[in-house]
């Protein structure tokens, strides 16, 4: 029978990989489940939710993955508890893959195979394994109610007798998956929204919802989205134009929301210092790309930085703020993946590893690590014969692009 452990995540992470419901849908699969006690008490998922679910309470996370065939993680594991698990087993998980090329390196020297989850191709068979999309939605929405909560003055227009309250302006940068739901949420609450992006393809998306979009609409704009959905690096030029009219739209902002990141990249500087102290006294920045060194100049990760009267968030892992929400969807996409690498009748693991799910999201295995990008990234050699750089994929027209954070 198939073994799935499931550790506890750092102090700094209340996800986590499982829930009750996917549990019981593993199980059914014929997998022997088991959690480490605790682990999903920041999700409020108690261990007698788990037990009822099928599966076996383990008292440390060494107990939980150590004989395991499937760990699921949220974060990257540790390397000490990585030791701990069996050669060969598949550790699922959004591992960051794109930093610290020393530490992954030491990682895939333990003999596990480690697959990011952040990697899925952009196909629609793919969907619900989609952690981006799942995590991204929930920030986009985070970042919008944490604004509003900090404004200090209504977001919807209303009109009383003793006069009126004008509508707040809100203007999301960066119109991927966050990016979508900052807006539909902002608007849910009355906003004015306006919108940028330099992909041409999110402008009827910004439209349908009831947004304005702003860009500099020329040639080099037209071409700005890459074969997967992803925007593209723009010429200095190009984003010196984009910089002077979102400059002059800023300045009239009350709410910002940035969520421009290109995979795998230092986040874009979209808001400069001088943007920042043109605004007016109590406006606010949420910076959702601050993990990758900020969209706006100021930004730092984990605090928030006041400036001539104007706040940028920084808060990391916004997902994270609403981890019930977050857990069950990232569980969900976690089974989706997992539950295809399962032999029914046997019981057993079975990867297909020339499918283009494993070897789009596949970075580790015997030793060394094989995804050509990653490697090429991390200036690393990739292990030969991997054949893992896998071309991309083209975004499904139903799809939400995703150049955004997490």
């Amino acid at each position: 029978m198939i073994a799935i452990g499931v550790p506890a995540e750092g102090n700094d992470e209340p996800r986590i990989g499982l829930t009750p419901e996917t549990v019981k849908k593993l199980v059914k699969a014929g997998a022997e489940v088991t959690v480490r006690s605790g682990a999903g008490q920041r999700s409020h998922f108690s261990d007698a939710d788990y037990a009822a679910a099928g599966a076996k309470i383990a008292e440390s996370d060494e107990e939980a993955v150590g004989g395991a065939d499937v760990v699921l993680t949220v974060r990257r594991p540790q390397l000490s508890l990585a030791k701990t698990m069996k050669k060969g087993a598949a550790v699922v998980g959004m591992v960051d893959p794109f930093s610290d090329a020393e530490g992954l390196d030491a990682l895939a020297k333990t003999g596990i195979s480690l697959f990011a989850m952040e990697l899925m191709p952009r196909i629609s068979r793919a969907q619900t394994m989609d952690v981006l999309s799942s995590q991204s939605n929930l920030a986009g929405y985070k970042a919008v109610v944490d604004a509003a909560a900090a404004f200090e003055r209504a977001l919807p227009m209303m009109m009383t007798a003793a006069g009126t309250v004008p509508a707040a302006k809100v203007f999301v940068m960066g119109v991927g998956v966050a990016g979508l739901q900052a807006i539909a949420t902002a608007r849910r609450l009355g906003a004015i929204i306006t919108a940028t992006d330099v992909r041409p393809a999110v402008k009827e998306q910004v439209a349908s919802l009831g947004a304005k979009f702003i860009a500099v609409e020329d040639e080099e704009f037209k071409q700005a989205e890459t074969s997967g959905g992803y925007a593209k690096e723009m010429s200095d030029a190009y984003k010196k134009k984009q910089a002077e009219l979102v400059a002059e739209h800023v300045k009239n902002q009350d709410i910002v929301i940035t969520t421009a990141l290109i995979p795998g990249r230092p986040a874009p500087k979209l808001i400069s210092k001088a943007m920042i102290e043109s605004m007016k006294p109590g406006s606010i920045i949420v910076d959702l790309a601050v993990e990758r060194g900020g969209n706006a100049e100021l930004a730092k990760p984990g605090e928030i930085v006041t400036h001539n009267g104007v706040r940028i968030f920084g808060k990391l892992n916004l997902p994270g703020l609403v981890p019930v929400n977050a857990s069950s969807l990232y569980a969900r996409n976690l089974q989706a993946f997992v539950d295809p690498l399962i032999d029914k009748e046997k019981k057993t693991l079975a990867v297909n590893w020339d499918d283009e799910l494993v070897k789009g999201t596949l970075i580790v295995r015997d030793g060394a690590i094989v995804n050509g990008a990653i490697a090429e990234r991390l200036g690393i050699k990739p292990a030969a014969g991997n054949g893992a750089k896998a071309p991309a994929k083209k975004a499904s027209a139903k799809r939400a692009p995703k150049g955004e954070t997490t």
